[in-house]
């Protein structure tokens, strides 16, 4: 009753920020034909928090990508509220040919508190579909939010979904054991409280930067 309470009181109150405005896609210039990168999931795919999506994660994760020199072509393909399974109906056939997609996932997952076990199974599915679509693409599973770490986030709700938040993370880290597919964990301590929007549930531009920093790190490592 408690969490029931508290849930219903966190969506009355939290403020509800937009989606970034302006092109979901660009091009980062550089030299020779473009790496492709699209990045796929959730609000955070969204821009939410971020004033266009130069400032939040696809932007940034293109920018940093094209630290060598490269030229980097960009696409974000996210929706507000999307779960692994609206992702895999409805996003998947909007994603362009990719040399990488890069897939942000799981929150909204732990709030209608999926199972591990089927959370895995849409994280499956959801990059089989990708390749059936674009070929045998590189996969980037970014890690689940750790929900401990959200300001927004009273307790004992924020207790019950970081449980469940650490628990889809180890699934999609499973998942990232498959050839070709990177699982890379969100490091907690980018979560301090710096790094959020005004409604302290959502990264700010300073989130999104410290986060693409990490991704990319992976990539090019």
């Amino acid at each position: 009753m408690v969490l029931l309470a508290q849930a219903l009181y966190l969506k009355r109150k939290t403020p509800r920020l937009p989606g970034a405005a302006g092109p979901a896609e660009g091009l980062v210039p550089g030299d020779g034909e473009p790496f492709r990168l699209a990045v796929l999931g959730e609000s955070t795919v969204d821009g939410v928090g971020a004033a266009d999506h130069e400032e939040a994660l696809t932007g940034c994760l293109a920018r940093e990508l094209a630290r060598d020199g490269r030229a980097v072509r960009w696409q974000a393909v996210g929706r507000t509220g999307a779960n692994a399974r609206v992702t895999r109906a409805e996003l998947v056939p909007l994603v362009r040919p990719a040399d990488l997609v890069v897939i942000a996932l799981g929150v909204n997952d732990t709030i209608e508190l999926r199972t591990a076990a089927a959370y895995r199974r849409d994280l499956l599915r959801l990059v089989l579909d990708l390749r059936r679509r674009l070929g045998p693409v590189d996969v980037l599973l970014a890690g689940v939010p750790p929900m401990s770490r959200f300001p927004a986030l009273p307790r004992p709700l924020r207790d019950v979904l970081s449980a469940r938040s650490t628990a889809l993370d180890r699934a999609a880290a499973a998942v990232g054991r498959l050839p070709g597919v990177t699982h890379v964990p969100m490091d907690p301590g980018l979560l301090d409280p710096a790094a959020f929007a005004p409604d302290r549930f959502h990264p700010g531009p300073a989130g999104y930067a410290r986060w693409a920093r990490t991704l990319a790190l992976a990539v090019i490592s």
